[in-house]
């Protein structure tokens, strides 16, 4: 069963037990799916529909941060419920330790002299593309970079 598939049957569950925030939260998944379709000609793969809604985490994400910034505990608290359930349908993220093993071992395997960020991420983001925020990529390349 795909994610849209699951999706779909997640927002009828969502009509019936009337649950306003789930309901918008998938249609607009839903809606994201349809406009990936029409913008690249095709009906997207599993992997396209997971970067979908990786995006969409990430703007979820990137708001909590900026209402919290200004205040605005109501709206934030709303789009963490809409992440939340969109981290439903994305594969199990890997832990800040787990990342930090990849990083370590992609630095090992890079020469010394040509050891910098954008190296390592070229090395790391490939392997753990759709399993680890990018961010928490980068904040522990830069540290492990910084140790060695």
């Amino acid at each position: 069963m795909s994610v849209k598939d699951q999706i779909s049957g997640d927002l009828k569950t969502a009509m019936k037990a009337r649950d306003q925030v789930r309901l918008d939260t998938l249609r607009s998944v839903l809606s994201a799916f349809t406009y990936k379709r029409v913008e690249a000609g095709h009906d997207p793969s599993d992997d396209e529909q997971l970067a979908v809604l990786t995006k969409l985490v990430k703007q979820r994400n990137d708001s909590i941060a900026e209402y919290t910034k200004a205040g605005r505990t109501e709206l934030a608290e709303k789009e963490t419920r809409e992440r939340d359930i969109l981290q439903e349908y994305l594969p199990a993220q890997k832990s800040a330790d787990e990342v930090r093993e990849l990083v370590r071992a992609a630095l090992a395997g890079i020469p010394a002299d040509g050891r910098n960020q954008g190296a390592a991420m070229k090395v790391v983001m490939p392997q753990l593309k759709g399993l680890a925020d990018g961010n928490l990529v980068r904040q522990i390349v830069t540290e492990e970079l910084a140790k060695a």
